[in-house]
């Protein structure tokens, strides 16, 4: 079964239109397609609304505020704080009722803990990332915080059978060494390949989600690593996926873990990338059957438009690539 979905970012301010939209577009589907809807994020909102800000939300026991350099651990939490925990109680309301009755698979998205890590800054001091202490605190709080989420979402919709996106765009700056302290004469610690799986691992390690998986729209993508932390699927951006990095996301299949292909719809063969290196590497085709179909990163600055055209382009390739697996 082909699935399609999107990533989560979506433009405009209504998370009431956007939920409509993404219900509309993503819980039907044609014979050999499963159609995933999600719980649509709007960062246009402002402070809160934002990947980190977002996650940082979810922690728990580590009050965050929004300061100069961004998002940051303090004593206790401050209006931003507050303002996220309202947009988030905002926009599980609207899924309740935009979902109400609804029965099948349905993703939300988080920001995994090295992202978090990588962004988040320490009362007196850098970035969470640079002390291992607080990458241990920060992840630990994270998984709890997830988990909790990831509840209230299921009781909000009991027939929703739930998948866990964690979102990693920085875990390939961290693992190469290239986040910069706030003067930005040094760069923060390195941590081990070991380290990075093991804290990773904790998210998706939790059990309320039937699926985990992960998404990064970074270039160089460590796709071994992420499969060794335990991703169901993996969603990444078919532009940086050369031949040997392929190799490696085919490994990651033939162990049972699911390519979601993030593709330029827009282009005038879109499946063309992702069928030429199948080929490539020796995938059969039948094999397609169990590969996902994703723009390559969010939707948030596109138009509401653009999004639905998108969206639809999306559903009508995982249609083309069902077609392909049979043929």
């Amino acid at each position: 079964m082909v699935d399609v979905t999107g990533i989560g970012s979506w433009p405009g301010t209504d998370v009431r239109e956007a939920l409509r939209a993404v219900r509309d577009e993503l819980t039907d589907a044609p014979e050999g397609v499963r159609a995933i809807p999600y719980l649509p994020e709007l960062p246009a909102r402002g402070p809160g609304a934002d990947i980190v800000g977002r996650a940082a939300r979810l922690l728990v026991d580590l009050p965050v505020d929004l300061q100069p350099q961004g998002w940051r651990l303090v004593d206790r939490p401050g209006r931003d704080a507050e303002r996220a925990a309202s947009l988030l109680s905002q926009d599980l309301d609207e899924l309740a009722e935009a979902f109400d009755g609804y029965a099948g698979p349905l993703k939300v998205q988080v920001a995994g803990p090295w992202t978090v890590a990588a962004s988040l800054w320490r009362p007196l001091g850098d970035r969470v990332l640079d002390d291992p202490g607080a990458t241990r605190d920060v992840a630990d709080s994270l998984a709890e915080g997830v988990t909790a989420y990831l509840a209230k979402v299921q009781s909000l919709v009991p027939g929703a059978e739930l998948l866990l996106q964690v979102d990693e765009p920085s875990v390939t700056a961290v693992l190469l060494g290239r986040i910069r302290s706030e003067s930005g004469y040094r760069v923060l610690r390195t941590p081990a390949s070991g380290e990075v799986v093991a804290t990773l691992r904790q998210v998706l390690a939790q059990t309320t989600a039937r699926v985990c998986g992960v998404h990064t729209c970074a270039g160089e993508p460590p796709v071994a690593l992420l499969r060794e932390a335990g991703a169901g699927f993996l969603a990444l951006d078919m532009t940086w996926l050369d031949r040997g990095r392929f190799e490696e996301v085919a490994a990651a299949v033939e162990a049972g873990v699911a390519l979601w292909a993030g593709l330029d719809l827009s282009a005038g063969d879109p499946l063309e990338p992702l069928l030429r290196r199948w080929r490539e590497v020796g995938l059969p085709a039948a094999a397609l059957a169990d590969v996902g179909l994703t723009p390559p990163c969010g939707l948030a600055s596109s138009t509401p438009a653009e999004a639905l055209r998108v969206t639809r382009a999306a559903a009508q390739g995982a249609l083309r690539l069902a077609e392909q697996a049979v043929a």
